[in-house]
Parts: C-alpha cells; structure tokens; sequence
C-alpha cells in the first residue's frame, strides 16, 4: 500500500485519534528550551541544538526546524515554536555547522549528518513518535529542508520548504548582480566562483537541490514562497518553482511553464483562477500537485507561514 493510500485510510478510519495525535491542542504549558549537545558520527565534533520537549508521556511528534542561511542553532524561531506547541510536538532545532560562509556548512556531508544525528539522539532521549518526524525550514533552512529531502527521505514523514534556494549557481549569478553579500558566501562555502574549476562546479552541484530531488519521490513535501521573493527579498521565485518542476518530471504531472514562472517574477497574478487554502491565510497565486507535493505562491515575501506548513505535515504518517 502507498503512502497516499495509507493516509487517506487514516484520513477516515483514524480522524478522531489523530485529531487528538497530531493536530493542534489546548496549550498545556511551554516547556524549556534546553541546548543538547550531539556528538557527530563523522568527526565527533559536538555540536549544540535548541530543543523543547512536548509536554506528556506519551510519544509525541517531533519538527524539526532547519535555521536560515546566515544564522544557527540558536535563531530567534519563536513562531515555528507556537505552532510547534499548539500541536503539542515536540521541537528540534539543529546548528549543521551554523552560518552558510564555510566549507563545513551549507549542505555539506558534515551539515547533512549533524541533522540526522541530532534526530537520532532525540530519538534516543525522548518520547518521539519515530512514524512522524516532520522537517521544516525557510530561506537557507528551505534549501537545507530540500536537500534533506532528497539526501534521507526515509527518515521524515513530510517536509515543508520555505523560500529555499534551490540552485546555487544560478543564486550566486543572481546575489553578484544583487550585489548582495550570498554571492561571497557560496564562493567560500565551495572554494570559487561557478566555473573557476571542475572541483568547484561539483561542489555547487552536490549541494544544489534542484540536482537531487528526485530522489525524495514518494515524501509527501510542501514547496512555497511569497510572490514578491527576488524583489523584497533575496531569493527569486523560480526557485521554488524549479524543485517543483523536479519533481512534476518524477511523477509525471504537468510542470509550471516558463509563461507562468516569467508573470509571477513580474509580481503578477495568473490569468487561471487559483485553489486558496484557509490555512495560508493570504492570496495564493499559483498551486500546483505532483503526487504527494505541492507548490504554493502566495501573497507575501521572503518568508515562511508556520501555520500552513503544519496544518500539510500534520496530515502524513510514515508507513
């Protein structure tokens, strides 16, 4: 059985138990915010993450929110952690060698194995629900949230990608002619600029989502960002909209056109009239399916809506 079949069984059989499990509940209490120290199973560096448990005994799910690009462990997240809370899961979130500015950090073997080490040690210490460990991020932490998705797939039940970045190569064209500050930090994430050598155009392949993607088929995954992304913000829409394409290509569905990614980089709405979901709470200007994931263009910037991305990771459980 598939894991869309599954759910929407669940959907039916289980409503009123996972209403209970995973949906929002009556706020009994914030715990504390604890830093743990997790030990890598690469080269046994410790590395801290900020964690809060669910309140109760019983296993509980666990989100796991991935930091922006130029911040860590210890960013101020305290939208995601309400949602976290009015859900009753508990919270995780990792360092992955902190800001993207060296070779250590953004998606590096190092990056990628800090999360899975930090899931696993919560796993270990608390009362986690291994069938719904959920990943989240915005802007670096989307495209961390991407690359995890392709890297473990099997480790999350859903993921939710916020404003991510999914090709630095084409990020780091458009950040130089920005001339913002992200162009420098690829380059020294990856040793050079895009073409100074083989060396360096692996490095931007391996860490660049858009490249692997299509191995996180079959993981329900959520893909969004406001429409005014690139203008306002430092991440233009066609990010977003190229893992889309990744994965419409995998499952066989139709692709966003070229026609469409270049009206909404105008900021303009599509001549189709569009699905909008009450969670979002803003306009939505493109939403879009591919098996299990969606796309979602909205009224807004650079930025992540907690409450839409739970509300979608809160309707899967792991096979």
């Amino acid at each position: 059985m598939g894991r869309r079949a599954l759910n929407a069984i669940l959907a039916v059989c289980l409503s009123a138990v996972l209403a209970v499990s995973c949906g929002p509940v009556a706020n009994e209490g914030v715990s504390e915010v604890k830093t743990l120290h997790v030990t890598s199973t690469i080269d046994a560096a410790a590395q801290p993450c900020l964690f809060i448990e669910a309140r109760g005994a019983e296993p509980r799910p666990l989100l796991v929110f991935l930091h922006t690009w130029s911040n860590g462990y210890d960013l101020d997240t305290q939208r995601w952690r309400d949602e976290a809370a009015r859900y009753h899961w508990h919270f995780l979130q990792p360092h992955f060698r902190g800001p993207n500015n060296t070779p250590d950090a953004c998606a590096s073997p190092l990056a990628r194995q800090d999360i899975l080490d930090a899931v696993e040690h919560v796993l270990r210490q608390y009362a986690v629900d291994p069938q719904r460990v959920y990943l989240a991020g915005e802007s670096g932490g989307g495209h961390m949230t991407l690359v995890m998705a392709a890297h473990a797939p099997e480790r999350w039940a859903a993921a939710s990608a916020w404003c991510g970045i999914a090709d630095l190569a084409a990020w780091h064209r458009e950040s130089a002619e920005a001339g913002n500050k992200y162009a420098r930090d690829i380059e020294l994430c990856v040793g050079g600029k895009p073409g100074a050598s083989e060396a360096v155009d692996e490095q931007l392949r391996y860490r660049s989502p858009v490249h692997h993607l299509h191995r996180a088929k079959d993981l329900p995954l959520d893909i969004a960002t406001g429409i005014h992304d690139g203008h306002t913000g430092s991440v233009p829409v066609h990010h977003t909209l190229d893992a889309f394409n990744v994965l419409a290509g995998v499952y066989g569905a139709p692709p966003v056109s070229e026609a469409e990614m270049a009206t909404l980089a105008r900021e303009e709405p599509l001549p189709s009239r569009e699905e909008q979901d009450a969670t979002f709470e803003r306009t939505l200007y493109l939403r879009r399916y591919a098996g299990s994931c969606r796309v979602t263009i909205f009224e807004g910037g650079h930025e992540g809506l907690p409450k839409a991305a739970l509300a979608f990771l809160a309707q899967y459980v792991r096979e």
